[in-house]
């Protein structure tokens, strides 16, 4: 999977202006995604065409950055994590650092995805931060050069000063971390199975590197929420980490943090408990990391209803009265919109009653909150009406409808100040979930299994009998040239998101594996390896399907995919349209059904709503007031990214990361701008 990006130009801004960067993913501290530039507006935006290209060379990947922009230079990662500069007015390399030549590198994953950047300034100085694997690094912006004085050598390790040591389990930041003053205040994903990492928040000096304060989402002994859980859950149990980004009040202080499921992700016979702070947003000190208020979005997840994208700020009207607010979009469909300071809900949000688990050992929580207003942005349940096919399937489901990955995604919302408008797009697309007995792979003391036969019993049902995969499920058709063999023993080990642990395998059945997969396996790779002990869960997850009909489409009724317009001062919805195309169902004479995204939008002054996001592979503009679309451009791959904007030498840019590959898609490697003639 490569990336493109594509940089929309227009003439009329100086650079010295205000609001002429993007020094932030988000857009600035709020997470608004909202620009004041308005160069590019409805009258001209039909008018824009290719300006210049860039390839990054790193092959197969995938990019999922927003791009941020600081005195016309523009940085962000490449497919293989590499973090480059470029000269944003016409897309040429100032520098490239690539994080796989450092020391550590060997004992780092490398095989996740990177959502952004993070850039500091003080007087002369200017850092730049992201993440790989593990590791924390930090790099000079203007060299690229890693700066030695910070943790080891211009990098940390994100598993140390955690509340346990956590081995080989799962660990990386795939979204930026968030500054205040002189800390950078960084969340972690973690895996999704039995054993997994906890999700301590922490800060870090920007100077040094050093811890300066933590959070524990999984609280410990006398710290508010330990009794959510049983006694000395924070000693074993895993999530309730923050993954999706944060945003950052700097004049109050406060830094919002969504967290997400505790795990393992749907059963929790060993988390009996409402499971704080998992599934919540907290306002934190951003100084010291005292919690300030919470609110939590769903009781004792079962459906990993995470929080997944970072927060975003708006100043509503109530009764002539201005409020600082905060919104958060959930996966479920649901925003939910507190009061900045006080955490008070601005919209009433009541408890109601939902169904009991019938999984022995299972302590659903009996009730959930939800929101009266606004209404959810993503259908909330199906009916037999709006099956296309499989009616019989259809009726020994409990529930299909938002699918798990939303709703709301990572792309997070955007929202206009001058109307108070969030713009959030949504997937309306079924999946099916089941849990079952554990179907361990027998410890075995005679002669191992062959490869062909492991992969068949742990692999093939995901990942298809053909190695090509499906769905979640990439291909691991190639996958020795893709990741190295301690990558992928570590993936095997550890489970990775969706993907469950495997780490009760022999050693002689993983070496059997790896080999039936492409790796060459000598004794000497194997020394070492040992196996942790298997889960005791009495369940385990079935894994991931998208419920598609015959022909490979959504098997229920369009839309499958939305952009909608919400007026947070009054909790109604100002637009709602269908967002992307099938273009064969479209040839056929079938209204636009809209398709399953990633990534969001951004709104800017000129008028305008940017996405690109959809299956279709196209970027779009529509009418901020209307919704109407006023232009459109094919991309070399879908743009699952959010996209940013900004104004170089009078010049006004938006930007987005194409870089395909999910849903089966064409992937690409390029940097595109497109400019006004």
């Amino acid at each position: 999977m490569r990336a493109l990006f594509i940089l929309l130009i227009v003439i009329g801004c100086t650079s010295s202006g205000p609001n002429t960067d993007w020094r932030i993913a988000g857009g600035d501290p709020g997470n608004t995604r909202y620009s004041s530039l308005a160069q590019i507006d409805s009258t001209n935006v039909s008018k824009l065409r290719v300006a210049w290209i860039y390839h990054t060379g790193d092959g197969p990947g995938e990019i999922q950055a927003t791009p941020i922009v600081v005195d016309g230079v523009l940085y962000t990662t490449t497919p293989a994590l590499a973090v480059i500069a470029l000269r944003a007015a016409n897309g040429t390399l100032i520098w490239r650092f690539d994080p796989r030549t450092t020391h550590d590198a060997r004992r780092t994953d490398f095989s996740h995805v990177n959502r952004g950047v993070v850039h500091w300034a003080a007087g002369n100085e200017q850092r730049i931060f992201f993440t790989a694997g593990r590791r924390l690094y930090v790099l000079d912006a203007r060299s690229g050069r890693p700066i030695r004085s910070f943790g080891d050598s211009g990098s940390v390790d994100l598993s140390a000063g955690l509340s346990r040591d956590i081995g080989d389990a799962y660990l990386v930041a795939t979204s930026p971390g968030v500054i205040y003053k002189d800390l950078l205040i960084q969340g972690t994903r973690v895996g999704e199975e039995e054993g997994s990492a906890p999700g301590d928040v922490r800060a870090y000096d920007v100077h040094t590197g050093a811890i300066r304060w933590t959070f524990h989402t999984i609280p410990h002994p006398g710290e508010l929420g330990y009794d959510t859980w049983p006694a000395g859950a924070w000693r074993t149990a895993g999530g309730a980490n923050s993954w999706a980004g944060m945003s950052v009040d700097t004049a109050r202080g406060i830094v919002y943090v969504p967290t997400g499921s505790a795990t393992p992700d749907f059963y929790g016979g060993a988390r009996a408990g409402a499971n704080l702070f998992a599934n919540s947003l907290l306002a934190l000190d951003a100084a010291t990391g005292r919690r300030l208020w919470h609110f939590q979005t769903v009781h004792h997840d079962l459906w990993d209803r995470d929080l997944p994208a970072a927060p975003s700020f708006v100043t509503v009207t109530r009764g002539g009265v201005r409020i600082d607010a905060v919104a958060q979009i959930a996966k479920s469909g649901f925003v939910f919109l507190f009061d900045r300071q006080s955490g008070r809900p601005l919209f009433d949000i009541v408890e109601r009653g939902v169904p009991a688990s019938d999984l022995g050992g299972e302590r659903a929580w009996p009730t959930q909150p939800f929101p009266v207003k606004p209404a959810p942005f993503a259908r909330q349940t199906v009916g037999a009406a709006d099956v296309t096919e499989q009616q019989q399937r259809f009726r020994t489901l409990r529930n299909v409808l938002p699918g798990f990955d939303g709703g709301g995604e990572w792309g997070g919302a955007a929202v206009d100040p001058e109307t108070a408008t969030l713009y959030v797009n949504a997937s309306d697309v079924p999946w099916i979930a089941a849990m079952r007995e554990p179907a361990r792979l027998p410890v075995r003391t005679g002669t191992p299994r062959a490869g062909a036969a492991i992969y068949a019993v742990a692999c093939s049902a995901c990942h298809g009998a053909d190695r090509h995969g499906k769905d979640r499920a990439p291909s691991l058709s190639d996958i020795a040239q893709r990741l190295s063999l301690q990558e992928f023993r570590q993936v095997i080990t550890a489970g990775r998101g969706f993907m469950p642990s495997f780490a009760s395998l022999p050693v002689a059945e993983k070496a059997a594996l790896f080999q039936y997969l492409g790796y060459a396996v000598a004794p000497a790779d194997t020394a070492g390896w040992t196996s942790p002990p298997a889960t005791t869960s009495p369940y385990e997850f079935a894994g991931y399907e998208r419920w598609r009909d015959t022909s490979g489409f959504p098997a229920i009724k369009p839309p499958w995919g939305t952009l909608s317009a919400i007026d947070l001062n009054t909790g109604e919805y100002r637009w709602r349209i269908p967002l992307g195309e099938f273009a064969a169902l479209t040839a056929r004479g079938v209204p636009v059904t809209g398709t399953e995204q990633y990534g969001g939008p951004i709104v800017t002054r000129g008028g305008l709503v940017f996405i690109a996001a959809t299956q279709d592979a196209k970027f779009r503009a529509f009418d901020k007031r209307t919704g109407r679309q006023l232009w459109e451009a094919p991309l070399p791959a879908p743009g699952y990214a959010t996209p940013s904007t900004f104004a170089v030498r009078g010049k006004q840019f938006v930007v987005v990361a194409a870089g395909g590959g999910k849903l089966g898609s064409k992937s690409s490697d390029t940097y595109v701008a497109y400019a006004l003639p």
